[in-house]
């Protein structure tokens, strides 16, 4: 199916809310959509809290729309496909996956209430979560990402693409520039600090978290 045709029976307003759409096809559509983003998120073996962090959508939304208990807008239902990895177009009809997968610069989650003064882009899919997660961050003028112990062993590998980055890791510290990367423990207090005084960006990997 194509994703003008799925569009005609998702409106803005919810699911099943365009024109010529009768309340037999909105329930079955919810629920059919319910079933495929539920079983979705269990195959990849995620939460509703991973879910709501990595879509933005709220946890309470993803488990009322699991539930069929609410009709998704289509940007919360194009948020919750990119979270699940899972194709807008194909929700309610099989359709093979592309050989190449592509996320659009304004299609990539965000994640929110991290860090202070600092825009956390998600690069990775979400089925990589826990394994070998890819952040791009954006930093104001002084923010900063501060971050407790992840899982024993894990390591982060920071690359400044602009401006000047502070590293933390335990006890030890290391300023990185444009172009230079740093490889630390993050099974300890770590902490990313815009070093500078100007906005800085970096691309983040964190492997085994």
């Amino acid at each position: 199916m194509a994703l003008r045709a799925t569009l005609g029976v998702i409106s803005g307003d919810g699911i099943g809310d365009g024109v010529g759409c009768g309340m037999s096809e909105s329930e079955s559509i919810t629920d059919r959509l319910a079933e495929r983003l539920r079983a979705a998120r269990k195959a990849k073996g995620l939460s509703l809290d991973a879910v709501a962090g990595i879509s933005g959508v709220s946890r309470s939304m993803v488990s009322q729309i699991e539930r069929g208990e609410s009709s998704p807008t289509v940007a919360t239902l194009w948020n919750l496909t990119q979270a699940l990895g899972v194709d807008f177009a194909g929700l309610l009809e099989a359709k093979p996956a592309p050989g190449i997968e592509v996320t659009r610069e304004a299609a990539a989650p965000v994640m929110t209430g991290h860090g202070k003064g600092v825009r956390i882009r998600i690069l990775s899919p979400a089925e990589t979560v826990g394994d070998h997660e890819v952040y791009d961050l954006s930093f104001q003028p002084g923010g900063s990402l501060v971050s407790a112990p992840h899982s024993p062993g894990c390591r982060e590998h920071l690359t400044v693409i602009e401006g000047a980055l502070r590293v933390e890791s335990g006890a030890e510290e290391a300023e990185i520039g444009q172009g230079d990367t740093a490889r630390y423990a993050a099974d300890r207090a770590h902490a990313i600090h815009e070093a500078s005084g100007r906005a800085a960006r970096a691309i983040l990997i964190v492997q085994g978290s």
